[in-house]
């Protein structure tokens, strides 16, 4: 796997980020330059292509294409030797119809949607001057599993926003119920210099933030165990990642790097770089246990 930048910069204004700060505002690279890399990335024994930015569903805005990525991403895959394309950190808000089903229909790039969401209360969400409630993260989320029923949709929330009252942080949890991710980041609000947020009133003491977050992090622990489980039986797409005393790892098609968990392959072979076509038959937590296949679909 290799990160392959998109953009650098950022236009939203987010009250309690300070990236538009120091990176300045959103850039897109020129297509032909993320194709060139990605040409050259391949000849490296890449197979997975990780495209990242501040905000990727505003690539090309500043380049008079807001569809650009859509048309990208077919070029991306068809690259040879590259296997997989994967693209990271979507604002639900701007995450058009177009997107969502170049993401999921696109051979060769991963049904796996990195929804930034922050928050559900729509309280809170215009306090950190972004857009959403659950009602319309939930239609995305819908759409997105109409698409590609067995994406994978990872998201990170903030717990302890200023002003976040007891039925903000339950309309969080309701919605972490609901919404049925398979990975959730929680962090603990804190103040960062430079930013709007550092300014407002209403801040919660710290030992309210951290008993919020322990609360938050405890049930999506839970819920993302949950989903994971509801995996078994599936068939998934491993690319292999480690091999380190007989044991195979790698990150099935659903799952970004590093931070998403992993899928160990029973009974393996394969080598680093390989695809592996496997059967989910056990979780741990929210890493995957599978069986490699043979080309008749039946456990090898």
């Amino acid at each position: 796997m290799a990160p392959l930048k998109l953009a650098s910069g950022c236009d939203r204004r987010c009250s309690f980020c300070a990236i538009p700060s120091f990176r300045g505002s959103f850039v897109s690279r020129r297509p032909s330059d993320v194709l060139q890399e990605a040409q050259w990335l391949a000849t490296q024994d890449i197979k997975e292509l990780f495209l990242v930015s501040e905000n990727s569903t505003s690539y090309g805005k500043d380049l008079g294409d807001l569809r650009l990525l859509e048309t990208m991403l077919p070029e991306l895959a068809a690259i040879e030797g590259i296997a997989r394309v994967r693209v990271s950190y979507l604002q639900p808000a701007e995450t058009r119809p177009g997107l969502i089903e170049a993401i999921a229909d696109t051979p060769g790039v991963v049904p796996y949607f990195d929804l930034s969401f922050q928050h559900a209360s729509a309280t809170v969400l215009r306090r950190m001057r972004r857009f959403g409630d659950p009602e319309s993260f939930l239609d995305l989320l819908e759409r997105i599993r109409k698409l590609s029923p067995l994406a994978g949709v990872r998201s990170n929330v903030i717990v302890g926003f200023p002003g976040e009252t007891e039925d903000d942080l339950n309309t969080l949890c309701d919605f972490l119920e609901a919404a049925r991710m398979d990975v959730t980041g929680v962090f603990g609000y804190s103040d960062e210099d430079g930013t709007e947020a550092a300014s407002y009133d209403g801040k919660l003491d710290d030992d309210e933030v951290r008993a919020r977050t322990e609360h938050v992090t405890a049930l999506v622990e839970e819920l993302n165990s949950q989903r994971a489980e509801e995996r078994i039986g599936e068939t998934v797409s491993v690319l292999v990642e480690s091999v380190e005393d007989g044991v195979v790892e790698g990150r099935a098609e659903h799952r970004g790097p590093e931070v998403d968990g992993t899928t160990t392959l029973d009974g393996s072979d394969a080598r680093i770089g390989d695809l592996v076509t496997a059967e989910v038959i056990a979780t741990d937590g929210v890493d995957l246990v599978a069986v490699p296949l043979d080309t008749d679909g039946d456990r090898a």
